[in-house]
């Protein structure tokens, strides 16, 4: 799944931004951006919180609806309409690889909007390629065009110091080099993936990093991961949503 930023520096609000994110308070980050939702940054910053959280939890999709038609209002220039379509694009993408409702159309619509109105330099690119390569693996089935997107989007993140998102990346390169029984390489992928978010505090995202890394290593480390992963999902809440089905234990042979 997607995300973007890092760490936030000493600005005080995106510090406490960052604190609620990383646990998956995404209501909460959101509000403490809400008084300043009339500009564009802001506004966008909100969106993309109330967007994550949909992903997560497959709830808050009214919410974050109307944080994106804020955003997209206060947006003034090509960057900002880009950035716009972008978090459009991922909220349908989310709608549709929840089982929500079907959306595949208006997200490859929204990215492409997002790729003609976003400069290839710019610090907002490397996540739409992401973006872009999420669609293509898992509404197109299109594993080497996605293979394509993330090795741009790792690149840029490189490029542009993005940590969590290069975390996102490494970990979608490691589960398709695992899909093609490259498990060295989805080994390092994954372990860098759990590496960075540890060193982060990405909370939130730290347990589907352990469970990937489970499913590429041998027993019985493959079962202390996932007991770990489990572990934080309790801690969580049962947070990301999707992750449950992962860490459900094993049937019992008939």
């Amino acid at each position: 799944m997607s995300g973007s930023g890092a760490t936030a520096g000493d600005d005080p609000l995106q510090t406490a931004v960052w604190r609620l994110r990383s646990r998956g308070c995404w209501t909460d980050a959101a509000a403490l951006l809400a008084p300043h939702a009339a500009s564009a940054a802001p506004a966008l910053q909100r969106a993309s919180l109330l967007v994550e959280r949909c992903l997560f939890t497959g709830a808050g999709w009214a919410d974050a609806e109307d944080a994106l038609r804020t955003a997209e209002a206060a947006a003034r220039d090509d960057g900002e309409r880009g950035s716009a379509a972008c978090e459009r694009g991922q909220l349908a993408y989310a709608c549709t690889v929840l089982g929500v409702r079907d959306r595949a159309d208006e997200a490859r619509a929204a990215l492409g909007r997002a790729a003609a109105l976003l400069a290839p330099d710019v610090a907002g690119r490397p996540l739409l390629d992401f973006r872009r390569g999420l669609v293509a693996e898992h509404l197109a089935d299109s594993a080497q065009a996605a293979r394509a997107a993330y090795h741009r989007a790792h690149a840029g993140a490189l490029a542009h110091g993005d940590m969590l998102l290069l975390s996102f990346t490494w970990r979608h390169l490691a589960a398709l080099a695992l899909r093609d029984g490259e498990l060295a390489e989805a080994r390092q992928g994954f372990a860098e993936s759990l590496r960075i978010r540890e060193e982060l505090g990405y909370l939130i995202g730290t347990a589907p990093a352990l469970a990937a890394l489970a499913d590429a290593q041998p027993e019985p480390e493959a079962s202390r991961l996932r007991t770990e992963a489990a572990r934080l999902f309790r801690l969580l809440g049962g947070v990301p949503t999707w992750l449950a089905d992962q860490l459900a234990p094993p049937a019992p042979a008939a």
